[in-house]
């Protein structure tokens, strides 16, 4: 069993697993990506175990939390086992003994990195896993969180107006081996009042922040000097999460790559990919807006919906959105923030992607 640090501890999590010790309650809350919830406590065993140390001290509250801990020590060691091999079945280890040791590798972390990873770390290593334990915990990992968006990346920014299909060009980067970063498949929102349509349940504040830490780590670690992270342009909010303070000032300095694309085209695509849903989701993501929209537009817009007339609704809600894109640009601008613009045809990824690598 050995301590580690923040900064080894996220190496090693890209290589072996983490189990996550905290009760089921703080783990569905926020968590680290892809760690495995192995909980010491129930949520109801956490409060107990965790008054007993405020009323009557450390000893107390270890008695109990034994009481909690032994009946389950069996089903946790083979829970980890049974995780351990479905990863070595999958990524089909030989039986070479660097490779057994690398499948009884395993990560542990509790909130503070106190008692509970203790525990089971113990318990782990006893039965012959080699354990890594988080110093400090996952309030250490959420420190190494925040510190990822102080950084000063290298970001470009794809820019457009709503329906310009920027989300697809980064795929195609992707796919071209350009380093991207996907924010509103990190936020499970498409970033309009109909983003959230189509999309699985979007994570909280906290979770959202995480996996973002995590990708931006990642793919800044494997920049070539010459590259660029690419963003889409987004609003600081995006569905139900924030972007970070610090990630979002960077982003709103960084040079912008400004599609600027036929209003009708625009229209087209958005009335294509949007008007596939149900009239009483369309309905309902127009509603969510009406207070910006007006009561005029809200009206027209809804109006147009029951009519089966899509494409007139969202001509509405297009010219909305164009107007605050462009006093967003007048902003820019007044900031001397380097702005591209490049003249498109229409909404078609292949030909806009090399126009903007030009």
């Amino acid at each position: 069993m050995k301590q580690t640090g923040i900064e080894e501890f996220v190496a090693l999590s890209r290589v072996y697993p983490v189990f996550d010790v905290r009760s089921p309650g703080e783990y569905r809350h926020a968590h680290i990506p892809g760690a495995y919830s192995l909980p010491l406590f129930s949520d109801d065993e956490r409060k107990v175990v965790g008054t007993l140390y405020k009323q009557l001290g450390r000893e107390d509250a270890i008695k109990t939390g034994l009481d909690y801990f032994g009946g389950r020590m069996r089903k946790m060691v083979e829970e980890v086992e049974g995780i351990l091999k479905s990863i070595s079945t999958q990524n089909k280890y030989t039986a070479s003994t660097e490779n057994k040791e690398h499948s009884k590798t395993v990560l542990v972390h509790c909130w503070r990195g106190g008692m509970r990873s203790a525990g089971v770390a113990w318990l782990l290593d006893l039965y012959g896993f080699k354990v890594y334990v988080l110093t400090g915990g996952y309030k250490a990992y959420r420190t190494w969180v925040l510190e990822q968006f102080a950084k000063p990346y290298p970001i470009k920014i794809v820019g457009g107006f709503t329906g310009s299909g920027k989300t697809d060009i980064l795929k195609l980067m992707a796919k071209e081996q350009h380093a991207i970063i996907d924010l509103e498949g990190i936020a499970h929102h498409k970033g309009s009042a109909f983003g959230a349509l189509g999309e699985t349940d979007a994570p909280g504040q906290e979770q959202f922040e995480n996996v973002l830490a995590v990708e931006l780590h990642k793919v800044s670690a494997a920049l070539l000097p010459e590259q660029s992270i690419w963003i889409e342009d987004e609003s600081r909010r995006i569905g139900l999460v924030n972007l970070p303070d610090r990630l979002w000032e960077t982003m709103r300095n960084a040079p912008l790559y400004f599609l600027d694309i036929p209003f009708e085209e625009r229209l087209d695509y958005i009335t294509a990919e949007y008007g596939v849903f149900k009239r009483e989701e369309l309905v309902n993501s127009v509603l969510r807006i009406q207070k910006r929209l007006g009561g005029m537009n809200t009206k027209n817009a809804i109006g147009y919906l029951i009519e089966g007339n899509t494409k007139e609704c969202f001509r509405i809600l297009l010219a909305y959105y164009d107007k605050f894109y462009k006093k967003d640009l007048d902003e820019r601008k007044a900031k001397n923030v380097p702005i591209n613009i490049i003249d498109c045809d229409g909404v078609d990824a292949s030909s806009n992607y090399k126009k903007l690598q030009n």
